[in-house]
C-alpha cells in the first residue's frame, strides 16, 4: 500500500501527460436535472490541467483522486460538487482542493463540506481578492485561499482578512493566474507537509501555516512609512 497521501481535486479534468498522477477519477455531469457519473473525459477547459500542474509543482510526488465536474464552458452545479466531494470522501483523501466558487450558498454543498470536515479531510477553496464571498470558501470548515503577488514559489501569506485566510503565488507556469492557481499552490504545500508529517490534523496544519508564513496580513499597496 502506498504511503503517499491521497489528494482530492474537484475540477475540469487533467492533461494526457498527467494521467500517471491520477490514482482514481470520476466524472459527474447533469442530464437535465439528473445527476450522472462515469469515467473521466478529456479536459476541454484546461483549468484542471493548470491546477494539477500548480499543485504538483509544490507537492512533489502525490497520488491524486480527481472528480471532474466542469463542462467545456466552465459551468457546474452544487449537485455535481456535492457528489464529487462525497465520492472523494470514499477515496480516503486527506485534502480536497476546490479551485472554484459558486455565488450562492446551497445546502447540498454545505452539507458535503461538513461531511468531509467531519471525516478529518482538509478543504481548500479559492476566494476572490475582492468582492462578495463565494462558496465553498465561505463555509467555516474551509480554508479560504486567494492570490498574493508578494509570494514567490514555495511561499504563502497568513492574511486573516475578510476575503481570505491565506494567500499564495498568483501565477503559474501554465500562464493561468488568480485565486485558482493560489489555492492549488497552497494545497500542494500542505500536501508536502502531510507527507512529512503523516497523520497531522487540521490544527497541526494551521499551526504550520501560521508559523511558516512569509507575510502576515494583507498587502497594503501605496502605504507610506
Amino acid at each position: 500500500m502506498s504511503a503517499e497521501p491521497h489528494i482530492g481535486l474537484v475540477d475540469s479534468g487533467h492533461a494526457s501527460a498527467q494521467a500517471p498522477l491520477i490514482r482514481a477519477g470520476r466524472r459527474f455531469w447533469l442530464d437535465g436535472e439528473a445527476l450522472c457519473e462515469g469515467a473521466l473525459a478529456a479536459d476541454d477547459l484546461g483549468h484542471g490541467a493548470a491546477v494539477i500542474a500548480s499543485l504538483t509543482a509544490e507537492a512533489g510526488a502525490a497520488e491524486l483522486c480527481l472528480a471532474q465536474v466542469f463542462d467545456g464552458r466552465g459551468q457546474t452545479s452544487a449537485l455535481q460538487l456535492a457528489a464529487a466531494i462525497h465520492w472523494l470522501i470514499e477515496q480516503d483523501v486527506v485534502l480536497i482542493n476546490l479551485s472554484l466558487g459558486l455565488r450562492q450558498d446551497r445546502p447540498l454543498l454545505r452539507q458535503a463540506c461538513a461531511a468531509a470536515s467531519a471525516a478529518g479531510i482538509l478543504l481548500c477553496a479559492s476566494s476572490p481578492a475582492q468582492g462578495a464571498a463565494v462558496f465553498p470558501a465561505a463555509y467555516p470548515q474551509v480554508l479560504r485561499i486567494t492570490g498574493d503577488a508578494r509570494c514567490a514559489p514555495g511561499q504563502w501569506s497568513w492574511l486573516d482578512s475578510a476575503q481570505a485566510d491565506f494567500g499564495a503565488p498568483v501565477r503559474a507556469d501554465s500562464g493561468m493566474a488568480g485565486a485558482s492557481v493560489a489555492c492549488a499552490a497552497l494545497s500542494g504545500l500542505i500536501a508536502a507537509f502531510l507527507r512529512r508529517e503523516p497523520g497531522a490534523g487540521r490544527e497541526a496544519v494551521l499551526d504550520y501555516l501560521h508559523r511558516g508564513a512569509a507575510f502576515i496580513g494583507p498587502e497594503r499597496r501605496g502605504a507610506g512609512p
